[in-house]
This record gives C-alpha cells, sequence and structure tokens, in this order.
C-alpha cells in the first residue's frame, strides 16, 4: 500500500498532462518494485513467531500468527499487482470495473470461507487460503480488464524496457510514500501490541481491537473520498490547472469535514450498544462504551486527516508527509500513549489518547502546509516530474498567482 501511493502522483499527473502511455510505464514499474519488496517480507512471516516472542508476546499466540502469515505468503505478490493496478484504474476515474470485480470478489470470499473454515474445518489455514485465492481473483479479472478494455488501451500499450528504466524515479517518490504509511499504520500495531503490557492483557487487547477495527471501519469512506481527491488533485495539476486544484482541495476538505461529523455522530449514538457487533462478555462491553466518545473524536479527526494524506499523494508531498507522521506518532503520539496509559494508569483509554493526539498534530500540520501551497509553482513541479509539455509548464508558471489565501 505503501510503496503503491507514488501511483497516486505518478499516474495522476501524468494521465493530467495527457502523457497515457506513461500510466502502463509507472504501473508496470511499480509491479516489479513490490514484488521484489514482497521476498523480504516473507521470510518475516516465515519465522514471525520468534520475533513476536521477542517482543514478548504469548507463545501460543505468537505461533498461531506465523502459521498464518505462512499460508498468506501467496497472497502478498498478489496484493501487490492488484494494488498497483488499482492505482492505474483509479487515477483514470474508471472505477465501475473496481466495483464489481470487488463484489465478485467478496462472494467468491464468502464462500471460500464457508467451505475451508467451517466445511472442512481448516481454521485459521482455510482463512489465509481463502484471502489468497480471493486476492489472486481479484488480480486476475482487472488485470484482463485493462488488457482487453478499449478503456485502457492508450494507458496500456504492452510491456516496456522503459519501465525497468523508470524504477530509480518512481522510487525517489515510493520510498518517502512507503515511509509515510508505514510509520501511520504501525502505530496502531504498537498499540495493541502496549496492551498486552497491562495485567489484564486479554481484556485490555480485545478493548483496544474492536476499538481500532472500529476506526478501520469508518476509516473506509474518508480513504474513499481521499482517493477521489487525490486523483482529481494530481489529474489537474498535472493538466496544468492550479485554481482547479486548489478547488478540487477544498471540496475534497469540505466534504471531508462533513464525513467525520457524521461518523462522530453515529458513533456517539450507538455508544452503548456499539460493542455487542464485535462481543457478549460484559466486562468488555462495558469498557468499550466508556472507550466510544474518544474512538468518535477519532474517527471525526482521522476523516480529515485521511482527506489530507489524499492531498499530499495527489500533489507529490510524501517526503513531507513521512516527516509529519515520524513528529505525530513517535515523537508525539506513542510515547503520550506509554505515558498515559502505564505513568497515569488510564489504561487502554491512554493508549488510545496518543493516537487522538497524533492525528490532531496531523492534521494542523498537513493544514499549515495546504495553506502555504503556491499551486502555481505546485503545478510547474507537476509539468516537471512527469515531463508534460512546454506549454503546459508555461500555462502553469505564467498563469494567474493561485495561493490558497486567495
Amino acid at each position: 500500500m505503501g510503496l503503491s501511493s507514488a501511483l497516486d502522483t505518478f499516474c495522476g499527473q501524468s494521465y493530467g498532462a495527457k502523457q497515457y502511455h506513461m500510466l502502463g510505464v509507472h504501473t508496470q514499474g511499480a509491479m516489479v518494485v513490490l514484488t521484489i519488496v514482497s521476498i523480504p517480507v516473507s521470510i518475516i512471516w516465515v519465522y514471525l513467531e520468534p520475533i513476536l516472542v521477542l517482543l514478548h508476546q504469548n507463545k501460543e499466540v505468537a505461533a498461531l500468527a506465523q502459521l498464518y502469515a505462512r499460508y498468506l505468503i501467496p497472497s502478498l505478490s498478489a496484493n501487490g499487482l492488484l494494488r498497483c493496478i488499482t492505482k492505474f484504474l483509479q487515477t483514470q476515474s474508471i472505477v465501475f470495473p473496481m466495483v464489481l470485480a470487488t463484489g465478485l470478489t467478496s462472494l467468491l470470499h464468502l464462500i471460500l470461507c464457508w467451505v475451508l473454515i467451517i466445511k472442512f474445518e481448516f481454521g485459521i489455514k482455510g482463512s489465509a487460503i481463502a484471502i489468497c485465492i480471493s486476492n489472486w481473483f481479484n488480480t486476475i479479472i482487472l488485470a484482463l480488464y485493462i488488457r482487453f478494455s478499449p478503456s485502457c488501451k492508450e494507458t496500456w500499450t504492452g510491456l516496456s524496457k522503459e519501465s525497468l528504466r523508470n524504477i530509480p524515479n518512481f522510487l525517489r517518490l515510493a520510498f518517502p510514500s512507503a515511509v509515510m504509511v508505514c510509520l501511520e499504520s504501525w502505530t496502531f500495531e504498537i498499540i495493541v501490541i502496549l496492551s498486552g503490557a497491562h495485567a489484564n492483557p486479554k481484556l485490555q487487547t480485545s478493548v483496544l481491537s474492536i476499538c481500532l477495527n472500529t476506526c478501520g471501519i469508518f476509516w473506509m469512506v474518508p480513504f474513499g473520498l481521499s482517493a477521489a481527491g487525490s486523483t482529481r488533485i494530481s489529474n489537474e495539476l498535472g493538466a496544468g490547472s492550479p485554481k482547479a486544484a486548489y478547488l478540487a482541495v477544498k471540496v475534497t476538505m469540505f466534504m471531508a469535514f462533513l464525513v467525520g461529523i457524521l461518523e462522530f455522530s453515529v458513533l456517539m449514538s450507538l455508544w452503548k450498544v456499539w460493542g455487542r457487533a464485535f462481543t457478549n462478555v460484559h466486562e468488555v462491553l462495558i469498557h468499550v462504551a466508556s472507550m466510544m466518545p474518544i474512538v468518535a473524536t477519532s474517527a471525526f479527526i482521522d476523516s480529515i486527516q485521511t482527506a489530507f494524506q489524499g492531498v499530499a499523494r495527489g500533489c507529490g508531498w510524501q517526503k513531507l508527509g513521512a516527516f509529519i507522521n515520524l513528529g505525530s506518532y513517535y515523537i508525539l503520539g506513542v510515547p503520550f500513549s506509554v505515558v498515559s496509559a502505564f505513568v497515569f494508569h488510564l489504561k487502554e483509554q491512554g493508549l488510545y489518547l496518543g493516537i487522538v493526539l497524533a492525528l490532531t498534530v496531523q492534521v494542523v500540520c498537513f493544514l499549515l502546509v495546504t495553506l502555504r501551497a503556491n499551486w502555481e509553482k505546485e503545478a510547474k513541479k507537476a509539468a516537471a516530474r512527469v515531463g508534460g509539455s512546454e506549454v503546459q509548464a508555461e500555462e502553469a508558471q505564467g498563469g494567474q498567482n493561485v495561493h490558497t489565501d486567495s
């Protein structure tokens, strides 16, 4: 997910600049990179148990996690290819085929889960196998669509050696993209690991898992919005239209604010009963209910933060985003979680307050960056990045001075 985020910038801006063949070039290069990266990740998954034990996790849980991860390894390469294909289509605003493919894949996945987990009682092995088959199914369907659909005849012109030569250029943006995403996602894993250090680790981990899953469910809506915003912003910058790009930013952020308000309202209205969707253990339900005001607040802030991440991807601000995420989560967020949970004994609430703090700092930082951005210069950078025409570059340079304070 992290490395492929660079395609939001490259493919989106190339499409806006009418450099259509470059979408296929960028995508192929990304596929090569993600396939190579899946090798060391696979090795880590093979030896996951000793790593988790080293992190003071329960040996039985670590053994099950390693078993699950090993059976999930075939899905790694499929997931990498699928991410690239999705970005390729998304930046062209080709959405319906992805919706259809995802729907078919979800149906297949339900059937596979029933057959492998319930019918043949394969347990977690069956779950992993079902995910592998489903991911490959989704990948193959979309790959066939790209190969044979007339919608992609200009953007996918076949395999190209240029994609290999373009890999260094791709990595310059892909690496900070990966850092930007990983720094954020790893924080939630760290919080779960920290919850296992409490006096009652089963209770704390259960509560945190429900809260984080809730956040993940509600995150999907603003993430889809950020993807649409990223596509629109990158297309407009690639086309040398700074005013249109900034308008897309404002629309994206306004919609993210409304989504955040809606999500906050839903969670607060269901705060007493939400936990029943996950468990019927009374003690866990009480703790989850006490967490809901914090979770609802984080959902609201996360909606805005996620939209800003889409703006960053559309503009090519991944390196700056990586520094913002580093400071937000690891200099402020995680230390605050540790102090709140273990020094002030706020337990799961203290752990989650660190996430809320990190999200708030992210929003403030990205807001300042966006307000100070010169969109005329951003359009010029986009033209240079994707090799746009001289006319587009001149339009971006000689157009009206478009600042966010206008």
